[in-house]
């Protein structure tokens, strides 16, 4: 089966193990009946995943965000940005319609704990937003990375850790924001 394309009624028949194309066949009619599939009459390959709301799935808002590795959540480390693999995500459901400057980093440490952002957190960035203070951010703080909390005191931007064993950053040189968090992905093992 190719990824993106609806299966024949052989190919469900083969995958699920059915001893016929009528058991499969019978397993779609079901779930349509149950609402679970929408389906087009006399269109080959016509069936969609019902999504809440009574919407069929088009998949127009799965996009594959790029994994550029990893981030710090603790010290600050030079890190060299290569898009290893990609992660999909939904972008309807998050509220980012539209948004193209979005990309993904693994986090690395427990510096951002009190976020309630954990090592192996996948973090969703966006480099076309302003941050704001109390935003968190990926930045880079004299040429090293971090992902900490954006704050502004006596007029100064500084990073925060959400962890009090981690000092909050100050930049001796300059603080550049690559993206602001817009959403975490959590594999739970």
């Amino acid at each position: 089966m190719a990824r993106g394309v609806v299966p024949t009624l052989r190919e469900i028949a083969r995958q699920f193990g059915f001893r016929s194309v009528t058991a499969a066949a019978d397993h779609v009619r079901a779930l349509r009946k149950k609402g679970y599939l929408l389906h087009h009459p006399r269109l080959a390959r016509s069936h969609g995943v019902v999504v809440p709301g009574g919407e069929s799935s088009t998949r127009r808002s799965l996009v594959n965000v790029p994994l550029y590795g990893t981030i710090p959540a603790g010290f600050a480390a030079e890190r060299l940005q290569e898009s290893e693999r990609s992660v999909s995500i939904d972008l309807e459901s998050l509220g980012l319609r539209g948004r193209s400057q979005i990309f993904a980093l693994e986090v690395r440490g427990d510096s951002m704990i009190g976020r309630h952002i954990v090592d192996g957190d996948v973090a969703i960035l966006d480099r076309g937003v302003t941050p704001q203070p109390g935003d968190v951010v990926a930045a880079l703080i004299d040429r090293e990375s971090s992902l900490k909390t954006f704050v502004i005191e006596d007029g100064q931007p500084l990073l925060k850790a959400e962890n009090p064993n981690y000092p909050d950053l100050i930049a001796s040189e300059e603080l550049l924001i690559q993206g602001v968090l817009v959403a975490l992905v959590r594999k739970l093992s």
